[in-house]
């Protein structure tokens, strides 16, 4: 039996039925959690005796599963619920059950990508911190431009997924506001005391996904980020680059060419972010032009989230292993950092420091490259950012990761 079936007299068509069933299971443990909040609620009004709210939270708690032949989750709790699943749907509505449940999903969302990306960050830190003498080109244009150390490059890295926390933990504040008490759009008349931190106004209560779309943002500046590690690893794994060796536990094989190792799982990591993106941006499309309150389409939500949740934690799980088995070839990077013309600038500040307007050194040391005459300056190395420099990062990385 639906929630609704009072009202429509005839069944469904299957063809009908089949296009309305919400494919929300995941939903379950957190519209169980929303629902033994209202059931206190409506305990706390004298619409359950304690003896039922008890019995309710205990029936919640053994609820394991959602039957496919239910029209949603919040159909297969009230059914499971028996005799008491016909009271405990008193002053609300399913669109402010599906709300409170879908905040207190992107809010674990939340809590679960920020625990990958630390994880993943710290394995970055680690090869930083062995890394951080060992020199490499930097890029710009991707062609080679001054000299680096490869644990400087890694900490670049770890900025990206720092700001990543940040979104993520907007998102989650976002999501914490409960639409309990909204009911359909406007409320109820039982008296039921509202939650402590319950979204001002009933219509944008059940209308609201705002949240979900700060979460799939943060989930694809994530992937972007992530996109543009996998390139880097892709080319540094390359003959071409031969800057470092993929670990064989993270990589595949040809079907057909006996001697390959694919990079696959940082091409996929790559892959990705388009996906992330999409996700993004069809569900804004899906809330343009929306009238209050609730509207069928907020269906569509639940898809996009329910993926992203699964590839943020895939995608910075597989990374992870990738990036600490990486073995860098030391030698091929020392060669590719020997070429004289990475300290070009270096050569033009040296003239600076002589007293030389910046724009006449430069003009200058670009001569010389041009006729094929240039020397390094005959100062002592290169040391900015240097070792040092790198290690002080990493700990002060650490730190802010707790």
């Amino acid at each position: 039996m639906t929630l609704w079936s009072g009202r429509v007299g005839k069944e469904l068509a299957p063809e009908v039925w089949e296009f309305l069933k919400a494919q929300d299971a995941e939903l379950l443990p957190y519209d169980c959690k929303a629902t033994a909040r209202h059931a206190r609620r409506l305990a706390a009004a004298g619409i359950l005796t304690d003896d039922e709210l008890a019995e309710v939270v205990a029936a919640l708690d053994a609820i394991e599963s959602v039957d496919p032949a239910d029209e949603d989750v919040h159909s297969s709790i009230e059914r499971q619920l028996g005799p008491l699943g016909r009271k405990i749907h008193a002053g609300r509505s399913r669109n402010d059950q599906v709300a409170a449940a879908m905040r207190l999903y992107v809010e674990d969302a939340c809590a679960e990508a920020v625990d990958a990306i630390r994880a993943f960050a710290r394995v970055v830190l680690d090869r930083a911190e062995a890394e951080a003498e060992t020199p490499m080109p930097g890029y710009t244009h991707l062609q080679r431009a001054q000299p680096v150390t490869v644990g400087h490059h890694l900490l670049a890295w770890v900025e990206m997924l720092e700001r990543d926390l940040a979104r993520f933990g907007f998102a989650a504040k976002q999501a914490r506001p409960s639409p309990l008490g909204a009911g359909a759009l406007a409320g109820s008349t039982l008296d039921l005391a509202a939650p402590p931190d319950q979204v001002r106004n009933s219509l944008d209560a059940v209308a609201d996904r705002d949240f979900a779309l700060d979460y799939l943002y943060g989930c694809a500046m994530l992937h972007s980020h992530l996109s543009r590690v996998g390139e880097e690893l892709i080319l540094w794994t390359t003959s071409e680059f031969g800057f470092a060796r993929l670990p064989e536990e993270a990589a595949t094989g040809s079907s057909m060419m006996p001697q390959k190792l694919n990079p696959d799982v940082a091409e996929l990591a790559r892959g990705k972010a388009g996906t992330a993106l999409g996700r993004l941006t069809g569900l804004l499309a899906v809330l343009k032009g929306l009238p209050l309150a609730y509207d069928r389409d907020l269906q569509e939500d639940k898809e996009p989230v329910f993926a992203a949740r699964r590839d943020v934690r895939s995608a910075l799980g597989a990374l992870g292993v990738l990036v600490a088995g990486l073995e860098f070839d030391r030698d091929r990077l020392a060669a590719a950092c020997s070429d004289p013309l990475l300290l070009a600038t270096d050569a033009a500040e040296a003239l600076v420091r002589e007293g030389v307007a910046f724009r006449d050194a430069h003009e200058q040391v670009a001569g010389s490259v041009r006729a094929g005459t240039f020397e390094p300056p005959p100062a002592a190395p290169r040391t900015a950012p240097g070792p040092g420099d790198v290690r002080s990062a990493v700990v002060a990385a650490r730190d802010r990761l707790g």
